[in-house]
This record gives C-alpha cells, sequence and structure tokens, in this order.
C-alpha cells in the first residue's frame, strides 16, 4: 500500500490560491487507530486558506514543522478502504464522514483521493445524505455544536482564560444568529431551532427565502436595517463575523446574556463594563461522537447542510478563489472521486 500514489491538491510553499496544485504523491498507510478513508468528497474551510496563506499574523515558531508538499483539507466523506492495527467498530465499506485531526494540524491531507483518519474522529455517514453534504458538515457542524450544545472536552482555548460554557436553550430563549447564511450560521440557526428557541436570522436580503426555509423566526437585512436598533432582549448572539462590528450587539442582549464569537470580534474594555453581557469563544476540535450526534439530526431532516459549490479536486485552487469573493451560501465542497 504505502509504494502506492493517489492525486492530492497541495502547495509547496505559501501563497494565494495560485499555489495550489494536484500532485502523484505517496498513498498514506493507516496508523494505530486509524482506518484509510478513499474519499468521496473534502470540504473547503477556513482554516484551508489560512494554512495556505502561512497563517498570517501567526509567529512562524507556532506553527511547527511543516512538511511541503502540504496537503490541505480536513473535513472529507468517503469509504473505509482499509483498517490499520487495533481498529474498532468500523469496517471496510463503510460509509464515514469526519473533521480529522483539527486544530493539533494543519496536514490532515483532506484535499486526496485518500486519508489516514484517526477513528476518533470520524462517524458513519448517514445514507440518506449525500457525500458531498456530509463533507460540507465537519467542521461548521462541530463549532456550531461545540459553540451551542456541548463543548465535548475541557481544553483551554487560545482565545480566553475562561473555559467556554453553552447557554442552555429552551422554548423561552431569544436567540439571533449573524451571519446566518454562512457554514457554521446556518447551522448554528437550525441548532438553536432545534432547542426549542426563538431564531432571529441576520444576513443580507437574498438569503431571506433560504433561511426562512431552514426554520428561522424572523430575519434581518443588515444591508437595509441595523441589527443592533432592530431587536432588544436576547438571550443570545452567535455572531459568525466577528470584527469591529460585534460590539455593536451588545446592547441587544439583556442582563445576563451571551455573546458568542466564532470569528475574532473587537470589544474595547469599556464596552464589555458597560453592559452585563458574557462574550465569549471556543477552538472547535476534532470530535466523531459528536458527528454521530449530529449524524441522526441530519439523518431525520432536523438539520440540513447547504453546499453553494461543488469544484472537482483539479479546480482546488477555483474553490479558494470563490471563498475570496465571500458571499457563499452554506459550505463549498470538492469532488475528490
Amino acid at each position: 500500500m504505502g509504494s502506492e500514489t493517489m492525486r492530492a491538491a497541495a502547495i509547496r510553499g505559501f501563497g494565494g490560491p495560485e499555489v495550489i496544485e494536484v500532485l502523484e504523491v505517496p498513498k498514506p498507510t493507516p496508523g494505530p487507530g486509524e482506518v484509510l478513508v478513499r474519499v468521496i468528497a473534502a470540504g473547503v474551510n477556513p482554516p484551508d486558506w489560512y494554512m495556505r496563506e502561512g497563517m498570517p499574523g501567526l509567529p512562524r515558531e507556532m506553527m511547527g514543522d511543516i512538511d511541503f508538499p502540504l496537503i490541505l483539507g480536513t473535513d472529507v466523506s468517503g469509504v473505509v478502504d482499509a483498517l490499520g492495527p487495533e481498529v474498532d467498530g468500523f469496517d471496510v465499506g463503510d460509509e464515514v464522514f469526519g473533521m480529522l485531526r483539527f486544530p493539533t494540524t494543519m496536514q490532515a491531507g483532506g484535499y486526496a483521493e485518500y486519508v489516514a483518519a484517526p477513528v476518533s474522529d470520524i462517524a458513519r455517514k448517514p445514507a440518506g445524505v449525500s457525500h458531498r453534504e456530509a463533507a460540507a458538515a465537519g467542521m461548521s457542524a462541530l463549532t456550531a455544536w461545540q459553540f451551542l450544545i456541548d463543548v465535548g472536552h475541557d481544553l483551554g482555548s487560545p482565545f480566553q482564560d475562561a473555559p467556554h460554557r453553552p447557554v442552555p436553550l429552551d422554548g423561552d430563549s431569544r436567540v439571533l444568529v449573524n451571519g446566518a447564511a454562512g457554514g457554521v450560521g446556518h447551522i448554528a440557526m437550525q441548532l438553536a431551532a432545534w432547542k426549542g428557541a426563538h431564531v432571529t436570522a441576520v444576513a443580507s436580503g437574498g438569503h431571506e427565502e433560504f433561511l426562512r426555509g431552514l426554520g428561522t423566526d424572523a430575519f434581518i437585512d443588515y444591508t437595509t436595517t441595523d441589527p443592533a436598533e432592530a431587536v432588544r432582549g436576547l438571550d443570545l448572539v452567535m455572531d459568525t463575523v466577528g470584527g469591529s462590528r460585534s460590539a455593536s450587539f451588545l446592547p441587544t442582549i439583556k442582563d445576563g446574556g451571551a455573546l458568542f464569537w466564532a470569528y475574532l470580534a473587537e470589544f474595547s474594555d469599556e464596552e464589555k463594563r458597560r453592559y452585563d453581557v458574557t462574550t465569549s469563544a471556543t477552538q472547535v476540535r476534532a470530535n466523531g461522537a459528536q458527528l454521530a450526534q449530529i449524524a441522526e439530526l441530519l439523518d431525520d431532516g432536523t438539520i440540513r447542510i447547504h453546499v453553494d459549490s461543488v469544484y472537482s479536486l483539479q479546480e482546488a485552487r477555483q474553490a479558494h478563489e470563490r471563498a475570496a469573493q465571500g458571499h457563499i451560501r452554506g459550505k463549498l465542497v470538492l469532488d475528490v472521486a
């Protein structure tokens, strides 16, 4: 097995989308506790292009050893092709999906025809969910789940000293999701609705029909209405956009409420003191057991994954170019097989 080769979308050095090329590389051999997955589809996520760029803003020594060519990608869906030693619970032929090795390494190797996957990071793909949808689920669904439902670990976060604690959600909860049409946002909105919360989705007007179809109770078009002026008394804001606008949501939250930010948010100390609001974030981590729970919700239609655009493995560069344009509804996916 180890002498065979496969196709993979990889980089030989850091840079823009133009550094991505499809190469013939050695086919991996699964180690202890791993399975070899024949990849059918791979998800495209922000950490993929951050890594392609060399993790700008992060000191080089913090990135650890980088082996080039580096195969991008953490999220895959496919079929178990071989078992490594000490593997229980999976068999050759099982359809599986997962977010692999994140954040312990950015060299998980998902943009490839085969990948060695720790069994702790994968779950069985529901039969009624396509490989494209499953590949799109991993990082986005786990991020939404760990922010809103269950962190699933007690490890520290690079973003804050205090541990992240999800807010219990029920029929009395009022939740706003900013960036609700994006990868994390459209799943977070559905999870909050699943818990019974009244959900307000914030996105540009062209996404209203899409988000109402996913079950939002209210919609705000941020291009015509300032969300900070339109709502009050929220229990939770899930901000998937971040940046300087995050602070504008603080007055929309009732005393004792919370603002969770999936991408770096900017708050001044004065703004934090002015409101009795918890601001919190966490680092998403690979978790096959949580993916198995998410798979049940995908299987029964409680949550749906939307795929914005599909590219071939050969078009991985174009997928990254599309990502740079923004305004993506749901997720981008690579067809590998």
